[in-house]
């Protein structure tokens, strides 16, 4: 009997107040983020140079949920921001600082590993 479904589970790489990420393999893709965040909690407060492909520009696609994105130049002091829904995707350019407040409970992926984001992490 051929197998026509594959569930493979998915284990937390993090997790803390805010709620927990997963990190998965695609053959063709490579690795990716899976976030998981709770409602009114912040993730980012930080930029990248990029440094790393994945992150010149950071591709981010929420899945549910609805949240607030803050971001700004890092050589400006105007911060401004958007609200998202799903189904969107966001795409943030290097040197661009940003925050993502959640105004409910949040799925994201993210197009890149962790060891890719912490080597392209920098906070102002």
């Amino acid at each position: 009997m051929n197998t026509m479904v594959r569930i493979t589970p998915l284990d937390p790489v993090g997790n803390d107040e805010r709620g927990y990420t997963c990190e998965y393999f695609h053959e063709r893709m490579g690795r990716h983020l899976v976030i998981f965040r709770k409602a009114g909690t912040i993730s980012g407060n930080h930029y990248h140079k990029g440094l790393s492909l994945t992150k010149s520009p950071e591709i981010l696609i929420l899945l549910s949920g609805q949240a607030t994105l803050r971001y700004g130049n890092i050589q400006e002091p105007k911060i401004a921001s958007i609200d998202i829904i799903v189904p969107s995707k966001i795409e943030i350019d290097a040197y661009v600082w940003h925050e993502i407040v959640t105004i409910t409970d949040c799925t994201f992926i993210e197009l890149g590993s962790l060891s890719e984001h912490a080597a392209d992490t920098f906070r102002v």
